[in-house]
């Protein structure tokens, strides 16, 4: 994600940072291997174990300034926090950080910067023109500075986001003369398998995500450690000088464990589960997901909605029955479909499959064993060049069809029938993204150079 920043809780509108107040939540130290055996899914984390929080902080300790750029990073960024003995500042860089509101004690600093690209402003030429009207260079700017004024008194800066974010938490952290910390959650190696030069050259806008550009690999290599998303990343990195480790799957640290029973809604059937995203490409994603699931009788669609009702976009003829603030239903007259609200882990881990057109919740359902089928939008997210980034990182995981009701159902009714090809879509999604386990270690590792 490329993005920018935030205020206090409090004081948002005045730009103002509050005095750091207590985090409270229990460190986990997951244990982790090196490669990917089996063995290695043991390892979890504090908050999925569903240990208690620490009663108290440690005394006297200085705060943890965290900065990050986007839906994803803030959810991570949020999840380190509660993992941590220190008391926690926090900067997101695009949008309004609301993962870290529900961390007990956090505190914001900076200002908001809102972005209708929701942090992509090279996604396309109409995102970048709609950022720069939104004050894009202005308010960054500014949030610089605001980073900068929030490191002042914290006792380690953590950056959890792209080269954008490590900039402006090198910048905090060299002014403030503090550890700098990075959590590298986006660039894969992987993305690099059969790139050929002439797909290079179509994705010249995603080049700095594909890999690590020069300068990014120089603000690495002066941060004390860079966590990384996979094995092949990390060789990658050290064969470049940089410091850095992987501990561990983010997406699957992140992975909510189911929220609800699903009983009342599966009918016996497996489960097919539809994933529209955070992001705007749901007004054309939805639509489409449902008119799939229409053609696909032998399974229970579940549609995992993460916005309000009055973002829902259905096919013409469809109605919106809404039952409660978690539960509705699109009603097409013949056949139903469940759009359940706070419901995302307990879709995930109860589909046998899923269509998704969503960046994160795509990885952690292949992380999980579950093959997904994609198509592309026209933005803001899931692009024709985003949803091929995806698919050379998920490998056989992922089936990008085009974006036709008829396409969609086909390759769904195709990798149910097909036993050995599921079979190894599940191990490849479970490999390439790997378990949960990271946000543990980099938490002790926050503690090290915090002084704890």
């Amino acid at each position: 994600m490329f993005g920018f920043g935030l205020c206090s809780a409090e004081n948002k509108r005045k730009g103002r940072m509050k005095g750091a107040a207590p985090g409270i939540s229990a460190p986990c130290i997951s244990h982790v291997h090196a490669d990917l055996r089996p063995s290695i899914l043991r390892g979890v984390t504090a908050a999925a174990a569903g240990l208690p929080p620490s009663p108290a902080l440690l005394s006297g300790v200085k705060p943890a300034l965290l900065i990050s750029n986007g839906t994803a990073e803030d959810l991570i960024g949020a999840q380190l926090a509660r993992l941590l003995r220190v008391p926690v500042r926090y900067s997101p860089l695009v949008g309004e950080g609301h993962a870290y509101g529900r961390v007990p004690g956090a505190v914001q600093v900076g200002r908001v910067l809102r972005l209708p690209s929701g942090g992509f402003p090279f996604g396309s030429l109409e995102n970048l023109k709609g950022d720069l009207a939104a004050g894009l260079v202005g308010e960054s700017l500014g949030q610089w500075q605001d980073a900068v004024r929030g490191a002042r008194g914290a006792g380690v800066v953590v950056v959890v986001g792209d080269a954008y974010a490590l900039m402006v938490g090198t910048l905090a952290a060299r002014r403030a003369s503090r550890a700098l910390i990075h959590v590298q959650p986006l660039l894969s190696a992987l993305y690099l398998e059969g790139l050929s030069l002439r797909g290079a050259m179509q994705e010249l806008n995603a080049l700095g995500a594909n890999l690590p550009m020069p300068y990014e690999l120089r603000l690495a290599a002066g941060a004390r450690v860079v966590y990384v998303r996979d094995a092949p990343t990390a060789n990658y990195y050290a064969a470049r000088g940089v410091a850095a480790r992987w501990a561990g799957s983010f997406a699957m640290d992140v992975l909510a464990a189911p929220e609800r029973d699903l009983s009342r809604w599966t009918q016996g059937k497996p489960i097919l589960a539809l994933i529209p995203g955070s992001r705007e490409d749901h007004r054309q994603s939805l639509p489409l997901m449902l008119l799939a699931a229409a053609r696909l009788p032998e399974l229970t669609p579940l549609v995992a909605w993460p916005h309000g009702w009055d973002a829902v976009t259905l096919p013409t003829g469809w109605t919106l029955e809404i039952q409660s603030e978690t539960e509705a239903v699109a009603d097409s007259g013949g056949v139903r479909v469940p759009l359940l609200r706070g419901a995302f882990g307990a879709v995930a881990h109860a589909a046998d499959l899923a269509i998704g057109t969503a960046g994160t919740a795509n990885e952690q359902l292949a992380g999980l064993g579950k093959p997904v089928v994609a198509f592309a939008t026209s933005g803001p997210q899931f692009t024709t060049g985003f949803a091929r980034r995806q698919g050379r990182l998920l490998g056989e995981a992922l089936s990008v069809v085009e974006a036709d009701a008829d396409a969609l159902a086909a390759e769904v009714r195709a990798l149910r029938n097909d036993g050995p090809r599921r079979a190894r879509a599940a191990l490849a999604g479970m490999t390439r993204i790997g378990p949960a386990g990271a946000l543990g270690v980099v938490a002790e590792e926050v503690h090290r150079a915090a002084g704890v």
